[in-house]
């Protein structure tokens, strides 16, 4: 990394050593990670088309549930 730095001092006129900047390799590292998480969302919404969420009736559960005549309904 300092190899880097060593380079591309000179091409500076002035280098402020107070102001620190992402640069070029912090912009790169950015684009990256939008792009994964662009890849991942993309995905995700793909995988998500095909999930059916209507979960099927239990017939146990059904036969267990008493029956509730009008006076139960009237609250």
């Amino acid at each position: 990394m300092s190899l880097a730095v060593t380079h591309l001092v000179p091409l500076a006129k002035e280098l402020d050593k107070n102001k620190v900047t992402p640069g070029v390799l912090g912009f790169i590292v950015f684009a990256v990670m939008a792009l994964a998480v662009w890849g991942l969302m993309k995905s995700m919404n793909k995988h998500m088309q095909k999930v059916d969420f209507k979960e099927a009736s239990d017939p146990d559960a059904e036969q267990a549930r008493p029956k509730a005549g009008p006076s139960a309904q009237r609250g």
